[in-house]
């Protein structure tokens, strides 16, 4: 559920997550890390409220990976839909060209933003719907949906690779996210005190940032993410949970 990052309409889907964590950095030290199957339960925050607990799981599926958000709406949260969409899962293959989707799917509640996404890399085209709009577009390596951006994500940073730019679907066109590195900051969690590595994201001309604290001690899990439009806080994921 860690989707919807930098997302105009401030839904909260880790969209720009893979903006977020671009560098592999261990005190000027790359370090070569496996995707890993991980499970990490967040706190969704929303005007300082606890709104939605969001569980995130990654799973090797034979030769794939699949990626899904699970979000449960928590008192006022329950009449703020659309804030944290209540499932979404991503099916991807990693390849010497990266992370390529196969499928995408999210549901999005009472909010009727449902997004379906197929991928055909064969005839190099990626199909479907999106909040309403029908989809039809050229694929080529390197366009991400809102699930499989994260992974991209990961695999980067596990790798040691900085992306520049984030190339996402974003209902029949395909949109230039840039993120950049915004220093290390330790932090508390659940966890304990975590070494993080701060990244932000923002889509070009958007009044929004998107803040990851990464870990790279967990797999460059973020610990936190948090979407500001100035200095207004939008919304805040606090990660609760990590099992890896």
């Amino acid at each position: 559920m860690l989707h919807q990052l930098a997302d105009e309409s401030g839904c909260a889907r880790w969209r720009v997550a893979a903006a977020a964590a671009a560098l592999l950095l261990t005190l000027g030290t790359a370090r070569s890390e496996e995707l890993k199957p991980y499970s990490a339960t967040y706190n969704g925050i929303w005007h300082g409220m606890i709104v939605a607990v969001s569980t995130l799981k990654l799973e090797q599926t034979g030769d794939t990976w699949t990626f899904s958000s699970r979000s449960e709406p928590r008192g006022i949260g329950k009449f703020a839909s659309g804030v944290f969409p209540p499932l979404q899962v991503s099916v991807v293959r990693v390849t010497d060209q990266g992370v390529l989707p196969q499928s995408f799917k999210s549901s999005g509640g009472n909010s009727g933003k449902s997004i379906e996404l197929k991928y055909d890399w064969q005839n190099h085209r990626v199909a479907g719907t999106y909040e309403g709009t029908p989809v039809d577009l050229p694929l080529k390596p390197g366009v991400q949906d809102d699930g499989s951006v994260q992974l991209a994500l990961m695999v980067e940073l596990l790798a040691g690779r900085t992306p520049p730019t984030v190339q996402l679907i974003d209902k029949n066109s395909v949109r230039e996210y840039e993120f950049s590195r915004g220093g290390q900051e330790t932090i508390k969690t659940p966890l304990g005190d975590v070494h993080t590595m701060v990244f932000k994201s923002q889509k070009k001309y958007s009044p929004r940032i998107t803040r990851f604290w990464c870990a790279p001690d967990h797999g460059y899990v973020p610990m936190r993410v948090q979407q500001k439009k100035g200095e207004e806080v939008q919304w805040t994921l606090e990660l609760q949970s990590l099992d890896r």
